[in-house]
C-alpha cells in the first residue's frame, strides 16, 4: 500500500505544476494514472481483471506523476490511452519511490522509460535517503541531469527546477519534491500564495496607517506651530501697546 507521503507527494507535485504552468489548455499531467501503450498490453490488462487471479501478472504502467505537452488537458480521462492520444507519450516522468518500488524506478524505469516511451525526462525521488535523480533521453539512451549549485534539477520540459524542500504541506512537515522557477523563485502552492496575499495585505495597511498616523502628527505640530505664532505675535503686540503708552515708541512705529 501506497504511503500517506507518498499520496500527498503526488497531490502536491500536481498542485505545483498546475501553478507553474496555469490553465491545463497545452497540457495534460496525471497521477497515479494507467497508461496502456499497446493494444497486446491492454488485453493483458482486461484477461488479468476478469480473470481474477494472480497467475501471471499483466504489463501495468501507471507512473506516479507524468505530464504530456501540447494536448488539452481539460477533457477527462480515466487514463492515457496512447493509441487515442493520436500516438503521444508522457514527455515527463515522475516516480517517488518506497522501499517496495525501488528497484523498479531506480533500475528497470531507468529503461523502460528511455526505450519504450521514449520519455524526455524522468526523474525519482527517495525521501528515506533524500535522493533526487533526473535523466534526458539522448539518443536512445538516458544520460543523468547535472544538479546545480543548490542540488536542483532543472527541467526543460517544465521549464523549472526540481529540488527538495523540507517544510509543511497539509499539516505535514516532511521532505517534499518542490518547483523553483528559472529565476530561483519557489512556485507557490495556493495555500502559501494566500498567506503571501494576507501577508502583502497586512502589510500594506500597517503602511497605510503609519503613513496616515505621520500625516496626522504633521498635522499636529503643524497647528502647534501655527497656534505658537498667533500667541507670539500676540505677545508682541501688547509689548509694543505698553511702550506706546509709556512714550517709548511713538504710535508711528510700525506694527509687527
Amino acid at each position: 500500500m501506497e504511503s500517506d507521503w507518498h499520496v500527498v507527494s503526488i497531490t502536491l507535485l500536481d498542485e505545483l505544476v498546475r501553478n507553474h504552468l496555469g490553465t491545463p489548455t497545452h497540457y495534460f499531467c496525471g497521477g497515479n494514472m494507467f497508461i496502456y501503450y499497446s493494444i497486446e498490453q491492454a488485453e493483458e490488462i482486461e484477461q488479468y481483471v476478469e480473470a481474477e487471479t494472480t497467475a501471471r501478472k499483466p504489463r501495468f504502467k501507471g507512473p506516479d506523476f507524468f505530464l504530456v505537452k501540447d494536448v488539452d488537458g481539460t477533457k477527462p480521462r480515466d487514463s492515457w490511452v496512447v493509441w487515442n492520444e493520436d500516438g503521444r507519450y508522457p514527455d515527463l516522468v515522475v516516480e517517488f519511490i518506497s522501499s517496495s518500488t525501488r528497484q523498479k524506478d531506480v533500475e528497470r524505469n531507468v529503461g523502460f522509460y528511455a526505450k519504450v516511451f521514449r520519455v524526455p525526462e524522468y526523474f525519482w525521488f527517495d525521501r528515506r535517503s533524500g535522493e533526487l535523480m533526473g535523466y534526458r533521453l539522448s539518443g536512445s539512451d538516458y544520460v543523468p541531469i547535472e544538479s546545480n549549485e543548490r542540488g536542483w534539477l532543472w527541467s526543460a520540459v517544465l521549464g523549472a527546477y526540481l529540488g527538495v524542500w523540507r517544510g509543511s504541506y497539509r499539516g505535514r512537515v516532511w521532505s517534499w519534491l518542490r518547483l523553483w522557477d528559472s529565476e530561483g523563485q519557489l512556485v507557490l502552492t495556493r495555500e502559501e500564495r494566500e498567506a503571501r496575499e494576507r501577508a502583502r495585505a497586512e502589510q500594506e495597511r500597517a503602511a497605510r496607517e503609519q503613513a496616515e498616523a505621520r500625516a496626522e502628527q504633521a498635522e499636529a505640530r503643524a497647528e502647534q506651530e501655527r497656534a505658537e505664532r498667533e500667541r507670539l505675535q500676540a505677545e508682541l503686540s501688547q509689548l509694543l501697546e505698553r511702550l506706546r503708552q509709556q512714550g517709548v515708541i511713538s504710535d508711528d512705529e510700525p506694527q509687527p
